[in-house]
């Protein structure tokens, strides 16, 4: 069974959850703990999502890992933000890509979503091939999707 977990529940992780919740069991998995509280209640605090957004799709909100070491699927979307030499902070990535080295697992797809420079993913899926014992596009995949959202782009929105 496919199940979905979108890691950073941000101005682009919140809006692919509960759009891709629509059709699969999803995750939302964010370490604010504040973040995930509000979610649970409906309540979006980037004012993008109202009370009705967040009905009749199959979404659990969770600040837990032990709650997502069993999904299919792992969306990355936590923000790396430019540094004063225009080059992505990646803080949030490592920690990211360093828990979920303790519960990939065969089969598993990571999709880094967030934005980042040319060899990054290689980087990463290294990484977790070196950490966990399994083997890169044999045990598990890992890719890059560009963002499909622009953050405060009320224009172009993702299809909800």
């Amino acid at each position: 069974m496919i199940k979905i977990c979108v890691i950073g529940l941000g101005y682009v992780g919140l809006p692919l959850a509960l759009n891709v919740s629509k059709k699969f069991k999803t995750i939302g998995f964010d370490i604010n703990k504040k973040r995930i509280a509000q979610l649970k209640k409906h309540s979006d605090n980037n004012f993008e999502f109202k009370k009705k957004d967040f009905l009749n799709k199959d979404i659990e909100f969770t600040h837990r890992l032990n709650k997502i070491n069993n999904c299919t699927y792992y969306i990355i979307c936590v923000p790396t933000p430019i540094d004063l030499k225009n080059k992505p902070e990646l803080s949030a990535l490592k920690k990211t890509f360093h828990m979920l080295k303790k519960i990939i697992k065969i089969d598993d797809t990571v999709v880094l979503e967030s934005t980042v420079y040319p060899g990054i993913t290689n980087n990463f899926g290294n990484f977790l091939q070196k950490h966990t014992g399994l083997k890169i596009n044999k045990d598990f995949f890992i890719c890059y999707s560009p963002e499909r959202i622009n953050p405060g782009d009320n224009t172009k929105k993702l299809n909800q």
